[in-house]
């Protein structure tokens, strides 16, 4: 597997890969977009009770959709486990990855890649039975901890371990579910991955009261859409859709009013981003109704996050850093212009 990996690589930075005219176009041609998701994490990516795909991640496949093929339903969602993300990438068996991925200086210089922009701040955290009586990670000497393996979350287990002197045992496995489902079985004493997936995992547990996430937080995880490295076109379009919908949350263009504000706003940069005025569209490769077609798909930012995280569901997770700039947050878009 290493080294069908290795040489798909080898290709994709060669350059040796078939000749395409871009992956815009190709996506066009076909008229469907192929994306990457996860094999089932709540509130991000996992199919419904009717078998349809939900989640943040999604939403963020619909929308770079609707803006370029006109259609929201023109997706592929294919799942792929952590270690095949970036293999499934280069070898073009999907256009774009969407699912809970780490933004690092590896993956972004050395692994044929490039991220987009960032749709969620995490970190990573613990989840353990609250029959341990553990208040703190600290405590996790001499237990046990299921991790996926090939991920920074290993990785970041292991510094937190040296760091602190302690000693944890990392229980390995090639998935996520397995790494959960072995916890779940009480294979390990914790189990740990972003906070916002333990929160996701625990809301799948019948008896989710018995398990505690614990507060620290021991990493930084900007999550980010993936493409491959090297076509600029692709990664432009992906990049300015998920702007664009911070910005349209910034601005106050919702999925109800998208249709009325492009028709009266005399707002110079709603005008801009709905196609009234200049040619934004252009740019990317797109037409001047690419945004306003994304966010009459699936609202804007903070739409889609309470819809799939917020309060009124299962997760119920606050927003906190994943709060707009002007409401002590960390998103802020580079202006639509």
């Amino acid at each position: 597997m290493q080294k069908i990996k290795t040489a798909m690589l080898g290709l994709l930075l060669c350059g040796a890969l078939p000749a395409s005219a871009g992956t815009l176009a190709d996506i066009q041609q076909k008229d469907e977009l192929t994306c990457g998701v996860s094999e089932g994490t709540p509130g991000f990516s996992n199919p419904d009770a009717s078998g349809r795909w939900v989640g943040l991640d999604v939403d963020i496949c619909r929308a770079v959709s609707a803006a370029v093929l006109g259609d929201q339903e023109k997706i592929k969602f294919v799942p792929l486990a952590s270690k095949q993300k970036i293999v499934a990438l280069a070898a073009g068996q999907v256009d774009m990855t969407s699912r809970t991925t780490t933004w690092t200086m590896k993956r972004d210089t050395k692994e044929g890649v490039d991220f987009t922009a960032i749709v969620y701040y995490d970190g990573q955290g613990f989840m353990v039975n609250k029959a341990l009586g553990l208040t703190s990670a600290k405590e996790l000497d001499g237990a046990s901890v299921c991790v996926t393996t090939g991920t920074t979350t290993e990785l970041n287990l292991a510094d937190f371990a040296r760091a602190n002197g302690i000693n944890i045992e990392a229980v390995v496995f090639e998935g996520k579910k397995e790494a959960f489902n072995s916890y779940k079985q009480g294979r390990c004493d914790a189990f740990t991955t972003d906070m916002s997936q333990l929160a996701s995992w625990r809301s799948t547990l019948p008896n989710s009261d018995d398990h505690v996430i614990l507060n620290d937080v021991i990493s930084k995880e900007p999550l980010s859409p993936l493409v491959r490295h090297g076509d600029n076109q692709w990664k432009d379009a992906v990049t300015w859709v998920i702007n664009g919908l911070i910005e349209a949350e910034e601005k106050g263009v919702t999925q109800a009013n998208v249709d009325q504000l492009a028709s009266s706003s005399q707002d110079p940069t709603i005008q801009r981003m709905l196609g009234v005025s200049g040619d934004m569209g252009g740019y990317i490769g797109l037409d001047q109704d690419w945004l306003k077609r994304a966010i009459a798909a699936v609202g804007n930012y903070g739409e889609i996050y309470d819809r799939n995280l917020g309060e009124n569901t299962r997760l119920k997770l606050d927003r906190g850093i994943n709060s707009l700039w002007s409401q002590g947050g960390l998103f802020y878009s580079p202006p639509i212009r």
